[in-house]
């Protein structure tokens, strides 16, 4: 239970970096070589290239919010998966109204022990579900906002959640 508990820790700890923008933190969360995937358009290979541009990104932002839910781990000797449910809200008054934009979805995990602690060494996030203003997230007044919705059924059904290849 007490791997549990640490993932679980580390898993959370990620939710409090985005909303203090305190992006080393993601240290404590991510391997170095982290294979991290948000979408068509949003992956990465490299922590430190996701720390900027994550923390490029959320510049555009007044305040968020982060919240993990309904955790799911399965540890296996030194590596672990997880599965986390995840709701954001994204606050940027400049969009205009209403000036929030939120998302629901879930991240999908591969865990590995390092000395230092558990660490995200791969992650799927998928937006199941949006609502409130696109513009919030958009740099420009220009840009056509676009994004994919999946759900959890049917990415279990394609075999590409990593938890629920761990438990069966």
């Amino acid at each position: 239970m007490a791997d549990r508990e640490d993932i679980i820790e580390v898993l959370n700890l990620y939710g409090f970096a985005m909303d203090t923008r305190r992006w080393d933190l993601f240290d404590r969360v991510f391997t170095a070589d982290c294979d991290v995937d948000y979408g068509p358009t949003s992956s990465w290979q490299d922590r430190e290239q996701f720390k900027t541009d994550f923390g490029t990104f959320h510049e555009l932002f007044d305040a968020t919010q982060h919240v993990m839910t309904n955790h799911l781990v399965q540890v296996d000797g030194d590596t672990a998966a997880a599965h986390t449910y995840g709701s954001w809200r994204l606050i940027r008054h400049a969009a205009g109204d209403p000036p929030v934009w939120d998302g629901t979805g879930y991240y999908d995990d591969q865990l590995v022990r390092t000395p230092e602690g558990w660490r995200v060494a791969k992650r799927t996030c998928r937006v199941v579900f949006w609502t409130g203003n696109p513009r919030v997230q958009t740099p420009m007044e220009d840009m056509v906002f676009q994004l994919d919705l999946v759900a959890l059924h049917t990415e279990a059904r394609e075999d590409r959640l990593e938890f629920l290849k761990a438990i069966t």
